[in-house]
């Protein structure tokens, strides 16, 4: 279809899939979008995140759907097209059942050896890292520690969930950077030279983001990603967690 064609479509719907790509999620919210339009409907997805382009096309082949083509939008927005197969309602409905059953029911799986002094390897997916000592108190190692691992997933979970979130919400953001602080409830009781409570007593959040976007909605974003944290949600059930954010 030309780019003339194509402007002058009027999609039954318009999502935004901001920086997902079809492997974290994305296809799972296009289905879904799909869900709730009649056959014969085309649903407009916006996205910044390059992969899409080859991705989007073969998937719409293989389930049924018309790839009708795309647009480039503002900054690095690019606009796809799709028309709602007539005769995929009833296939995507059970495909769409089928990826949250599996979502639901997702189990991560590590495995882990000591591989020398002070030093384990954590082996998942098609990757391994290294991890130091339970907890540290030196100011260099060969390896983060075990609580600095934790606190670092901490803060990448919610660096990358709000880039992901501020995309898709149609935000600007020129740098996200965060903070990440925390204490243990006794550290010696982690050496075995106390009693008490070796867990995290608090950890404190800030987060720093420069834009010139709407200062409600960048807040909005960043709520709604603590939020949908899996590792946010964790750590604030066990422990004290507080969070801020400021706009600069």
């Amino acid at each position: 279809m030309s780019n003339e064609d194509l402007e002058r479509i009027q999609p039954d719907r318009v999502f935004d899939g901001g920086d997902l790509d079809c492997g974290s999620g994305l296809v799972l919210l296009i289905r879904e979008q799909m869900s709730e339009i009649p056959e014969g409907s085309v649903l407009e997805m916006r996205s910044r995140e390059p992969t899409v382009r080859d991705d989007l096309p073969p998937w719409c082949r293989m389930v049924g759907h018309d790839y009708l083509g795309r647009l480039p939008a503002e900054g690095t927005t690019v606009r796809y097209f799709v028309r709602k197969g007539k005769a995929t309602a009833a296939a995507e409905e059970k495909a769409l059942a089928e990826d949250k059953k599996k979502a639901e029911e997702y189990e991560w799986r590590l495995r882990v050896r000591s591989t020398g002094h002070l030093e384990s390897t954590a082996y998942c997916r098609n990757f391994s890292f290294k991890v130091g000592q339970p907890a540290s108190f030196e100011e260099k190692d060969t390896h983060p520690s075990a609580v600095e691992l934790l606190l670092g997933a901490l803060g990448a979970a919610l660096s990358t969930g709000f880039a992901t979130e501020i995309s898709r919400a149609g935000l600007e953001v020129d740098d996200i950077e965060l903070t990440v602080r925390g204490r243990l409830g006794n550290p010696l009781a982690s050496l075995g030279l106390g009693e008490g409570d070796p867990g995290l007593r608090e950890v404190d959040v800030k987060c720093f983001a420069s834009t010139m976007a709407d200062e409600a909605a960048v807040r909005e974003a960043w709520e709604r990603t603590v939020a949908r944290s899996p590792v946010a949600a964790t750590i604030s059930r066990a422990t004290v967690m507080t969070t801020k954010i400021v706009v600069l």
